[in-house]
């Protein structure tokens, strides 16, 4: 739009919900139009916003949209349409029928869902894996002396598909499931799927949570207009102020980290981890902000993930929404299937009621971390990323019974503010480890790297103008650590129970539009941009 205009790039830059062309221009227009737009027709006004938000930012790729809403809503009405032939022979079938009937007619509907998985599946696997796929299997082949060689495909990746690809996987399965009714509305469908503020970087949302929200008539009040401005203002804050600010210093480290000490490294694994933090809760904030100005409440995404004591709680407090999908559509379903029942019945028998279910559970689980590393991109330190969550959690489980015994007769109090405290600390040096590997260009990289950072550990070799080599200054270290102190006390205060918003909104009216208008001044005056800096792509929009 007007800054791409001025730059001569032509294409308006909405790939950053906090760009210029994004929040001063695009979102009120939107906005306005949905505002002036007749109450009844509203729904379909947000759905050809959607339409036009994702036609803007990925062109011709929006085929892929379509292809998943058309082959979601077909999947859907056919997989409804064999449960009702199935209730209707249920009726009229014998007691001793129905058992075969039901058989019959469950084939099936996984017949048809395995399909539907397999299409929506298929093209997320072809487009974002196949590439990483081809290349290793020539690597193999050379390794085996082999001259024969894949040609290494090319595709352009659609915006948010790993997002919309899992959602529309849950609505079918739920459909199969009997949780949800196949929705025989086709524009309703489409605009869960395609709803704009929510398409590049999630939440993935269930059908059941959104989707009639969003068809229900909107109504924009000024309540929601406020409390919408100022979660979006808190994002940016956090996105912009922290972790655009942070971006010199973790580029030039992961780099060229072999021309840092290992204090350094490990100086560019806290930075890099509160970047990722800021800059993905910080675009959550914005989604619901923004649906929140439009009458639609989001499912929360973080839920304080750094208070956790474990590297399970972490998980289900950070990127809630995607941890929640591993375990309904891929957790259970492999822990519930017979192959692994017999396991763990046999594991039962062999190492007992404690550990036996841990060894067939583990299975399910290796399961679940391989996706998630991989569905964060199509790459080694991906996997093993998802290898080293998988480890470290297995431990924990595996020594849990022992350090609850020597609790119990050290008379440690595992309540306590110094053991809670402690296992905190723990968790978050197992995550930034965790998000070193994440980061890294490439396994062997992060292996050096994680080498370096234990056995190196000295800023010695800059001295002074350490920071100056890293691309920041003091000024930046300040204006970051006041926003992170910031960040911590809402968050503190929210983890006792304390809904600072609610409290402003409620007894302290001019104190809330005070706050907003001190976030404004706040990002104005603090935020990474202009000059010398050099605008930060939001990270999950690569996933």
């Amino acid at each position: 739009m007007l800054s791409s205009l001025i730059s001569g790039s032509g294409a308006p830059d909405l790939t950053s919900f906090f760009s210029f062309d994004y929040i001063v221009l695009f979102l009120p227009i939107c906005l306005l139009i949905y505002a002036l737009t007749p109450q009844k027709a509203r729904r379909y006004t947000l759905l050809a916003l959607s339409f036009g938000f994702y036609w803007l930012v990925s062109g011709k790729l929006i085929i892929y949209l379509l292809l998943s809403i058309f082959s979601a809503h077909y999947f859907g009405l056919w997989l409804d349409r064999i449960i009702s032939k199935r209730t209707e022979a249920l009726k009229e079938a014998e007691k001793e029928q129905r058992k075969e009937i039901k058989k019959a007619y469950q084939r099936r509907s996984r017949g048809v869902l395995a399909l539907a998985a397999a299409l929506h599946l298929g093209t997320l696997l072809v487009l974002k894996y196949s590439a990483f796929a081809a290349a290793n299997v020539n690597s193999l082949l050379g390794l085996l002396g082999l001259d024969f060689r894949f040609n290494v495909p090319k595709y352009l990746l659609p915006l948010g598909i790993s997002f919309f690809t899992l959602q529309a996987v849950s609505y079918l399965v739920d459909v199969y499931r009997e949780k949800v009714k196949a929705d025989d509305c086709l524009p309703r469908l489409a605009l869960w799927l395609a709803f704009f503020p929510q398409i590049t970087e999630g939440p993935i949302c269930r059908y059941s949570q959104t989707a009639e929200q969003l068809w229900s008539v909107g109504r924009i009040d000024f309540s929601n207009l406020t409390l919408g401005l100022e979660r979006l203002l808190y994002g940016m804050m956090k996105k912009i102020v922290v972790a655009d600010r942070l971006n010199p210093l973790i580029k030039e480290v992961f780099d060229n980290y072999n021309m840092y000490d290992g204090g350094v490294i490990a100086l560019a694994a806290v930075c890099y981890t509160i970047q990722l933090y800021m800059d993905f809760s910080g675009a959550m904030d914005a989604v619901t902000g923004i649906a929140q100005m439009l009458g639609v409440t989001m499912p929360e995404n973080f839920r304080r993930p750094f208070f956790s004591k474990t590297i399970s709680e972490f998980w289900k407090r950070w990127h809630i929404t995607l941890g929640e999908w591993l375990k309904d559509y891929l957790f259970y379903p492999v822990t519930m299937s017979k192959p692994m029942q017999h396991l763990t019945k046999a594991a039962r028998k062999r190492l007992g009621n404690q550990y036996g279910p841990l060894l067939a559970g583990s299975v399910a689980l290796l399961c679940v971390w391989l996706v998630n590393g991989l569905w964060h991109g199509a790459a080694w330190n991906y996997i093993l990323f998802g290898l080293y969550h998988f480890v470290v959690i297995m431990v924990g489980r595996f020594f849990a019974p022992l350090i609850k015994r020597s609790n119990e007769r050290l008379k440690i109090s595992p309540d306590s503010a110094p053991y809670r405290i402690g296992q905190i600390i723990r968790s978050d040096i197992l995550i930034v480890i965790g998000e070193l590997i994440f980061r890294a260009n490439g396994a062997t990289a992060g292996f050096v790297m994680l080498k370096k950072a234990v056995t190196d550990f000295t800023f010695s070799a800059y001295g002074k103008e350490l920071f100056t080599a890293l691309g920041v200054d003091i000024g930046d270290f300040v204006a970051v650590g006041i926003t992170v102190a910031v960040v911590f006390i809402i968050s503190l205060l929210s983890e006792k129970g304390v809904d600072i918003r609610s409290a402003l909104r409620e007894k302290h009216p001019a104190l809330h539009y005070a706050a907003i208008l001190a976030l404004i001044i706040y990002i104005v005056i603090l935020g990474a941009y202009g000059p010398g800096y050099t605008p930060v792509d939001p990270i999950y929009a690569d996933f």
